[in-house]
């Protein structure tokens, strides 16, 4: 089973490509970020005409999250319990959120499609944003690995977390100046590590950015980020066998500035999906 994740930069102006690369490198489920519409603007046709049953969660021409999947799609939620909302020049716990979250269960597999908040500034409201709900879905997912320890899980998606300086390669993206390497960010994404979560692709792929500003040459001259991330559980990362950042895809026609994240999965390994008691996660 291929599982990977995408943040596709505006799913309409992409669908073609991703379509392709779907069919071409035979993916069974697609996580995306940015999708940038809302689900009936989503273009359905050229996704089920390939063989792909979709959830899309998308509130405006911002954000967005939606799932590919060529097996059957159960228990779509759209939110984390608590997840914070935001929204420019209001305070108060009741801000309206975001579509930044989708999760499904796939054969038995409870994967997230993460669009994490990208921060901006240092002394922006939304820097402060993005690490309540970083931590918010740290203590959902302490939560969901208690209760369903045996489930594989796994959460994909655009970080926006440079996690190690051999992940920053931007030499814009500076040291007590810019958000996505800051030691509270890079704290916040250990946190997931501390839970027992792994990086699935490291083993396979240690070095290679996900993501290039299409400004300054950047990505001719390899100036990227690393921020594309698939964390899983012990029992999903038991059940990976390889992992790779499709680099390629940020070439040819108008690409996205992200390249899709995948792992290749060896469900025999435990037969998720075969035993219909299984628990599942709920948000």
């Amino acid at each position: 089973m291929r599982v990977a994740t995408w943040n596709v930069n505006s799913v309409r102006a992409r669908a073609g490509r991703v379509v392709d690369w779907l069919v071409r490198e035979d993916v069974d489920v697609l996580a995306m970020q940015e999708i940038k519409c809302k689900p009936e603007q989503f273009p359905h046709e050229q996704f089920e005409a390939a063989g792909y049953e979709l959830a899309t969660h998308g509130l405006n021409q911002w954000n967005g999250v939606a799932f590919a999947s060529r097996l059957p799609i159960e228990d779509v939620v759209t939110s984390f319990d608590g997840m914070p909302g935001f929204a420019k020049g209001q305070e108060g716990s009741d801000l309206p959120q975001e579509a930044r979250a989708m999760g499904i269960t796939v054969a038995g597999l409870r994967l997230w499609s993460l669009y994490v908040p990208n921060g901006r500034a240092l002394d922006d409201p939304h820097y402060d944003y993005k690490l309540d709900w970083l931590a918010t879905l740290a203590a959902e997912t302490r939560g969901w690995l208690t209760q369903h320890p045996d489930q594989p899980l796994a959460l994909m998606g655009d970080w926006n977390i440079a996690p190690t300086d051999a992940d920053n390669g931007d030499p814009t993206v500076l040291p007590g100046v810019s958000t996505h390497i800051s030691a509270p960010e890079r704290a916040a994404f250990d946190e997931f590590l501390s839970l027992g979560l792994s990086d699935v692709v490291r083993q396979y792929q240690p070095e290679g950015f996900t993501y290039w500003d299409y400004k300054q040459l950047r990505f001719p001259r390899n100036e990227g980020m690393r921020i594309d991330f698939i964390l899983g559980s012990r029992p999903f990362a038991d059940l990976v066998t390889h992992g790779s950042i499709h680099r390629n895809e940020r070439k040819g026609d108008a690409p996205s500035d992200h390249v899709p994240v995948l792992v290749d999965l060896d469900l025999s390994l435990n037969g998720p999906g075969e035993d219909e008691d299984r628990p599942m996660i709920f948000g």
